[in-house]
Order: C-alpha cells, then structure tokens, then sequence
C-alpha cells in the first residue's frame, strides 16, 4: 500500500494535473470492462474446489479458457466503446488498449483461485509482489528518463505479464499442474449460470466505482479527473484489505456453513465488525489532515484534492462492510439479490453524479459515491425478506461496533 502510493504521487508530480487524469480517465474506463474479463468466477470457484479438492483437473483448464474468452471480449469492448466516445483522441485510444490487454494477461489469475481454495494466497502475495517492485523500478526509470504518457501505461501491463509468469512459476514449483485440453463444456455452462449475476454484479460495482470519474472527464475536464483521482487513490489505498481478508477468510466460512449454523453467522458477524471498525479509524484522522497529507504527498497543484479526500474516504467504511457480505452471498447463492443490490447503486451514483457534478464538481461526485455505497452495501439488504437477515447482522455489527 505504502509504495504503491508512492508511486502514485511520483507519477502525479511528474505527470500533472491534466495528464494524470488523462490516464485515470482511461483507467476508469477500461476497469469498467474489466468484471466481462473475470466472469464472476473466482468466488463460485474457489467454492467448488472447496467442496471438492478433486475436481480439480477439470475446473481449472475450463476455467483458464473461460477467463481468456472474456479477457479478449473485455478488450475488444473497451478498445471499440472509447473509438465511438473519443475517435480523434488517439492519445485515450491509445491508453485504453494497452490497458484493457490486462484483462487477457489476468487469465492467469486461474492459479490464483487454486491458491485461494487451499488458503495458500501467500504464493500469489509473492508472485504478485515480486512483479509490483519490479515494475515499480521501471516506473522510476520512466520518470527519471521523462519518459511520455503512454509508457506508464505499457509499465501497468508488463508488471501484469511478469505477475502472470510468477504465478505460474510458483504453481508448477509446489508440483501442481494444468491439463489445458480438459475442457469440460457442460462445467462451464454450469459455472456461467452460476456467475452470470456476479458477472453483472461486478459491472454495476464498476460502474459506481469509477463513473465518477469518466463523468468527471465529460462533464468538466481532465485537470478535474487528475484532482479527484489524487484523493481517491488516497482513500482507495486502503480498499485492498477487505479484499485480502475476506478471501482468505470465505474458504473456512464456506466449510463452517454445513457444520454449524450459529457459528457460520457468528463468523460472518465477526468478519463484518472488524471491516467496518477499520475504515472508521482510518477516515477519522484523515478527515481533518486530508489537506496537509495531499499536499505534502501531491505537492500544492493537487491542494483541492484534500477537501474531496476528506468526504470520499467515508466512502471506504461502506464498501469494506460490501466485501465482507460477499462470502455469506456467495454460501446462500443469492448471487442475483447480490447484482439487484449493486445494480441499484450503480444507477444511483449515475444519477446522483449527474445531479450533483455540474453545480458541487468533484465535491459531488465524492458525495455521489458514499450514498451509492451505503445504499449498495447496507441499506439495500433491508428490501428483500431474503437479505434482511444480513442487514440485521450488518446492523448489529455497527451499533455494537466496540464489543
């Protein structure tokens, strides 16, 4: 976390305000594509290798070729979408399909899954760390070098090539292997029907995880995407930790649901308490230094950056407890009540940003993303009878919050 935004700051300073959100805008728009390159898999996944550690040979090779179908169509959708939005801007073009090639590379990530089914992630930890340093050595020679826009962007894929041969280095030295003609096509259409919602789920939460800052860039200027992007990096930072937690936790909660149902809930009450404890002990300091730690971080072209990190940074404290419901969704199967959730406030934040970025600009499309957040990860549960249980956990476990 801590280099990683360091080397944001490097870059922001060495780029400026405009062309730093140039690349964010592209960023955003290809992580908008990005959920059609996963599929929705890994969590489904790592489920079924959980239940059955023997199905191995066959999941894994359908899987990797499931992945590299939607890689390919993430890319091909990205490079397409920002040809008819932009098609005399061959600089975004450009930047968009370097970038969106990630989502091949991340076909890969199959080995990842196969970690994560045997809590075993600190392989990938390796793999994946191994190639950020690398390339964070490369980003530096791009910078002392002065090195142009588009290189920066060539860096973020060579360090998801390096962290793709990683993984499969690490794999085939603990001895485990890939038999890539074992497609099992009846697997796959088992595992799409599953994962479809997540799918959709995924392109909604991208939706409201990064339309800000498109609409930002439509609506009032790239210098804009820059400034903003500065204060959500900060505020993002932290958005890993989740993540990490809950996927090495969500194995054990998978197993604990068919052996005990009280400890299955106390568990995910457990998980959601601490995901929510964290980000509230986080954004308060960062409320009142927000200003000072842009600017000393940013340098002072990105000061009005440090008003918008200390309203975006609440916005963590909703998509932690989102990522710590994941697991309970994915072990109830109420994957498509998860998508409704996340496609309600996707269409919320739209609206809300198109709303509020005109007259509030960034400010708004802060405000835009906590109300999205909220109404996606907690509020939402209560409208379902099958969801509400959830809520009641997720309830109990912010008004209990220190015990």
């Amino acid at each position: 976390m801590g280099v990683g935004l360091y080397v944001t700051l490097l870059i922001a300073r060495y780029l400026g305000a405009s062309q730093f959100g140039a690349f964010n805008y592209a960023t955003a728009f290809v992580a908008m594509f990005l959920p059609i390159a996963t599929l929705g898999l890994d969590a489904v996944v790592i489920r079924y290798l959980v239940d059955d550690v023997s199905s191995k040979g066959k999941v894994l090779p359908t899987v990797f070729w499931l992945k590299f179908l939607g890689g390919l169509s993430s890319l091909l959708l990205s490079v397409s979408s920002i040809y008819l939005f932009r098609h005399n801007d061959s600089i975004t073009i450009s930047l968009v399909s370097i970038l969106a090639a990630v989502g091949v590379i991340q076909t890969f990530d199959t080995i990842d899954i196969w970690f994560q089914s045997q809590v075993q992630s600190k392989y990938t930890v390796i793999a994946k760390n191994t190639a950020f340093i690398l390339a964070f050595a490369l980003r530096l020679a791009l910078i002392y070098s002065k090195s142009p826009l588009i290189a920066f962007a060539i860096a973020t894929l060579i360090e998801s090539v390096l962290g793709a041969l990683g993984l499969f280095l690490l794999f085939k030295f603990k001895g485990n292997t890939i038999n890539l003609f074992q497609w099992n096509s009846s697997l796959a259409k088992k595992l799409l029907q599953e994962s479809w919602p997540l799918i959709l789920s995924g392109l909604s939460i991208m939706i409201y995880m990064r339309i800000d800052q498109i609409m930002l860039g439509e609506m009032i200027g790239e210098k804009a995407v820059g400034v903003y992007s500065a204060a959500t990096r900060i505020s993002e930072a932290w958005y890993f930790i989740p993540t990490v937690v809950s996927s090495s936790i969500a194995p054990s909660i998978y197993a604990m649901k068919k052996i005990s149902e009280e400890v299955y809930y106390q568990r995910i009450q457990k998980l959601i308490r601490t995901m929510a404890l964290i980000p509230i002990l986080v954004a308060l300091p960062m409320t009142f230094l927000s200003t000072f730690i842009v600017t000393t971080l940013f340098g002072n072209e990105y000061i009005e950056s440090g008003r918008i990190l200390s309203v975006h940074i609440w916005a963590g404290v909703f998509v932690f407890m989102g990522v710590a419901t994941a697991p309970w969704f994915i072990a109830e199967r109420l994957n498509r009540l998860s998508f409704q959730n996340t496609l309600l406030g996707a269409m919320m934040n739209v609206v809300l940003n198109f709303i509020l970025i005109p007259y509030y600009h960034e400010i708004g499309a802060a405000i835009a993303t906590i109300i999205s957040q909220a109404v996606s990860a907690f509020l939402a549960n209560i409208l379902h009878p099958k969801t509400r249980k959830i809520f009641l956990v997720q309830l109990k476990s912010l008004v209990f919050l220190g015990n």
